[in-house]
């Protein structure tokens, strides 16, 4: 099976809820190393927060060197937001902690306040969030109860597409250039909406030109190796 894999590739992985990347990493590299006997090099092109599901580029031997082309990719996600409530962390990773008026909220509204978050701009990544400040993540702050100020980040945003609308809840289909949190995107909206709004639920589905159709569960990538 090691040459099939041959000594250095690619593989696309459906990354499961609750699954950090890293986990997906490990994973991947004790499954290759048990059937091979080989400890190959392995990283992952772009992190999905353990509540995401969806495309993990996985690069094993040389093609480690090669990750920074894939994160330069754009990025497809489909997103559930919802409006009404807020988190420290913007998604479920912690508890809602606010509410919010959510009623006045229309579905021409949210396709308005859409079309102007397209494009070049200027996001604010949330606290709990892997960003490095002065040599620490930030959500090492964060859970130290420290005040830190998070400096803006240039992102693009090149398409918004509302896919449904039932309040509290929409789904929208975003695709952006890498650095963009799409949790961040949820707080921004429900603070455009005079509201609150968390992610409650993220898939990525394509990165460039790889679709997560293509992509298979580590389980599914485990047993392809045990054969």
């Amino acid at each position: 099976m090691s040459e099939k894999i041959g000594e250095s590739g690619i593989l696309l992985i459906d990354k499961p809820y609750r699954w950090t990347s890293f986990d997906v990493v490990n994973k991947i590299r004790y499954v290759i190393k048990s059937v091979t006997g080989i400890r190959y090099k392995i990283g992952h092109a772009g992190t999905l927060d353990p509540l995401a599901t969806g495309l993990l580029i996985i690069c094993y031997g040389k093609e480690t060197k090669s990750i920074s082309r894939f994160m330069d990719f754009d990025k497809e996600y489909i997103a559930t937001f919802v409006f009404g409530s807020s988190t420290p962390c913007f998604d479920l990773e912690k508890p809602i902690d606010k509410h919010f008026p959510f009623e006045h909220i229309t579905e021409e509204m949210v396709k308005n306040i859409l079309l102007k978050y397209i494009g070049e701009q200027d996001q604010v990544p949330p606290i709990f969030s892997a960003k490095q400040i002065d040599g620490r993540r930030a959500y090492k702050f964060a859970r130290s109860g420290e005040d830190v100020e998070i400096k803006p980040v240039r992102i693009n945003i090149y398409k918004l597409e509302l896919l449904k609308f039932d309040l509290p809840e929409v789904q929208i289909r975003i695709i952006c250039s890498r650095g963009t949190y799409i949790r961040a995107l949820a707080r921004d909206l429900g603070n455009e909406l005079e509201s609150g709004a968390h992610l409650s639920a993220l898939r990525r589905i394509r990165i460039g030109e790889y679709n997560v159709d293509q992509a298979m569960l580590p389980e599914n990538f485990e047993r392809l190796m045990l054969e």
